[in-house]
């Protein structure tokens, strides 16, 4: 099996690719059809969520996210 690696797509989706599995609220598992690759939608404009469909384009989705890195978790008590 592969890494799964998450890429950030500037303006766009989050892209999942490699050996991975997307759960509901529920737990109940998304049938991905032997993909290896997914678009998970950000701007919150999809009409196939948690999937992108690509209206981030015409919705005027703008962001990017260049990587750094994050602070240590805080303790948990």
């Amino acid at each position: 099996m592969s890494e799964t690696t998450i890429k950030v797509r500037n303006a766009g989706p989050l892209l999942v690719t490699g050996s991975f599995t997307i759960t509901d609220a529920d737990g109940n598992v998304f049938g991905l059809a032997g993909r290896t690759q997914v678009a998970l939608c950000r701007c919150g404009q999809s009409e196939q969520k948690p999937f992108c469909d690509g209206s981030h384009r015409g919705a005027g989705f703008d962001s990017v996210c260049p990587a750094r890195d994050l602070p240590p978790p805080a303790p948990k008590g």
